[in-house]
């Protein structure tokens, strides 16, 4: 059995504790390690850093965690800590990574890598001047319904894939009654929020590898909410954009929609769905299932508003069955970074390929402003 230090910075906030903590490092920790291609078997030995040692104290007991601390410098100069994990805010999160590089750790982090794609790329660049491994999280692709769609298009059964139609969200309450599901940063721009910034690197991977690199953008955005109710039951200010819409060009012909919002109702079986149309038939995927309406099960509509349709469109799909064991997405690509630091195993969610979310995010924003289409130049780090 082999220990490896993992300091974990920012897992106090819900994501953090509840996906990266709970579902993927402790829940390897229960599993009892990682077991490598020589058979060993390695134990990660979370450390869990923040500013408050009350709420790192009281994190620490309840997931069976014995190491905690809020100094920075030490955790990284302790050589048992081989890997710096980063889910703080996206404002304070380069600084922390340029240390954690600087002293030679391997790095993994949420998403967005920083604010800024200037910020992304020196990133990128440090990293691969340090030689040290490197990757962000991108979890949407170890879903469920997202690798069920990704069988069905490596199947051929789309045939030439035509268009895509996303639609993500739900209504997030603006307190105090009921309290909001959200923390309040999210919609202050200042404090680094907005939906723009925070789902549009995720559509740049989705898109990205399922259907083709994204090469233009024409969006429009909006605070549709202009007040909410903090954590403290104090009014605020939104300056942040909490509904986006947006048509993206991806590279192959395909044109993708996806509209992405924090103020909608939802009427759909999942909170994230992708209806896909090709040639030879359609899939419609969320979080966890996939449907598809091969060509030769596609009925014949006919329009006709004076009577009522004849057609039952839901009838006609398929549900796609599971195929293999449907694990926690997050604590699939956490293992995935652990084999990739420890066996050098493949890992291809690097810091370059998440600038090019940034990338993405600051396009749609100039376009909401500008209103104008953006087009995206390819990035490299040379």
């Amino acid at each position: 059995m082999r220990k490896i230090g993992i300091i974990m910075n920012g897992v106090t906030g819900r994501m953090g504790t509840n996906q990266h903590l709970g579902r993927s490092i402790v829940a390897i920790r229960k599993q009892g390690g990682l077991r490598l291609r020589d058979q060993t078997t390695v134990m990660p030995e979370p450390v869990l850093l923040g500013r408050n040692e009350e709420k790192l104290q009281a994190l620490a007991g309840a997931w069976g965690v014995d190491r905690w601390s809020t100094n920075l410098d030490a955790c990284l100069a302790d050589r048992e800590n081989i890997i710096y994990f980063d889910a703080q805010l996206t404002q304070v999160r380069a600084e922390s990574v340029h240390a954690a590089l600087k002293a030679q750790k391997h790095v993994y982090c949420e998403k967005p890598l920083a604010a800024t794609l200037q910020e992304s790329l020196e990133l990128a660049r440090e990293a691969k001047k340090a030689g040290v491994k490197n990757g962000v999280v991108q979890d949407k692709l170890f879903l469920p319904g997202i690798l069920k769609l990704k069988q069905v298009l490596a199947s051929g059964l789309l045939g030439k894939v035509l268009s895509v139609r996303g639609e993500f969200g739900y209504w997030v309450f603006e307190g105090p009654v009921p309290p909001a599901q959200r923390p309040s940063w999210n919609y202050r721009k200042e404090e680094g929020g907005g939906i723009i910034l925070d789902m549009f690197p995720h559509w740049q991977y989705v898109l990205a590898n399922l259907f083709g690199q994204v090469k233009a953008v024409s969006c429009t955005a909006r605070t549709t909410i202009p007040q909410r109710v903090d954590e403290a039951g104090k009014t605020y200010i939104c300056t942040a954009d909490d509904a986006a819409y947006a048509t993206f060009e991806l590279e192959g012909g395909a044109i993708a929609h996806i509209n992405s919002s924090w103020v909608t109702r939802v009427n759909r079986d999942e909170l994230l769905e992708l209806h896909v149309d090709g040639t030879n038939g359609s899939a419609v995927a969320g979080l966890r299932e996939c449907k598809v309406q091969p060509r030769v099960a596609t009925p014949k509509a006919v329009w006709n508003p004076d009577i009522p349709n004849p057609i039952h469109f839901l009838d006609s799909w398929q549900t796609i069955p599971a195929t293999i064991t449907e694990e926690n997405a997050f604590k699939v690509q956490w293992e995935m970074f652990l084999r990739h630091v420890l066996e050098d195993a493949p890992f291809p969610h690097t810091f370059l390929e998440a600038a090019k979310g940034v990338q993405l995010a600051e396009a749609g924003m100039r376009s909401w402003s500008e209103r104008l289409w953006i087009d995206l130049p390819e990035l490299a780090l040379d």
